[in-house]
């Protein structure tokens, strides 16, 4: 297949809230059939190789995704001239992939009506509910900045 765009995930340690991006555009790019390429990364390598955490798996699975099979790795420099698109999950994390040589960063709260909120850690809430949370939050925005790459809004 050709990809006619290349979309980057990134969070912290790439093993909950860009995994469950990652996830969850892939869902939606294979059943709308749309020419996208999806990836997730951190902006550090301290999860480098592991599994998304099981929290992230679970509340995926409760939706009908699979990201077992993900595997953390940090940002690249050559990422930089690979992927059309790079969305942070948070503001430090814009900042990050900014200092790194990244020239355009989107944040995922700048979509689906969150107004620039940031995607927070599931860490910081008690239990699994925390990542429920996320994962509603994160999967109104990559609905929303899948539709707005696909007709081309951004």
């Amino acid at each position: 297949m050709i990809y006619h765009k290349k979309i980057l995930f990134v969070c912290l340690g790439n093993i909950c809230r860009s995994p469950l991006a990652e996830g969850i555009a892939q869902k939606h790019i294979d059943a709308h059939k749309l020419p996208f390429y999806v990836e997730s990364a951190g902006t550090s390598s301290w999860h480098k190789g592991e599994a998304p955490c099981r929290n992230s798996v679970k509340v995926a699975k409760n939706y009908g995704i699979d990201i077992s099979g993900q595997r953390s790795r940090p940002v690249k420099k050559p990422d930089i001239i690979s992927f059309d698109y790079v969305i942070a999950m948070d503001t430090q994390n814009q900042t990050d992939l900014q200092a790194f040589g990244f020239e355009k960063v989107y944040r995922l709260g700048e979509f689906g009506g969150y107004r620039g909120a940031d995607v927070p850690d599931p860490y910081f809430f008690k239990g699994f509910e925390g990542f429920e949370k996320v994962y509603e939050m994160v999967a109104c925005c990559v609905e929303d900045i899948l539709a707005q790459i696909e007709h081309n809004k951004i």
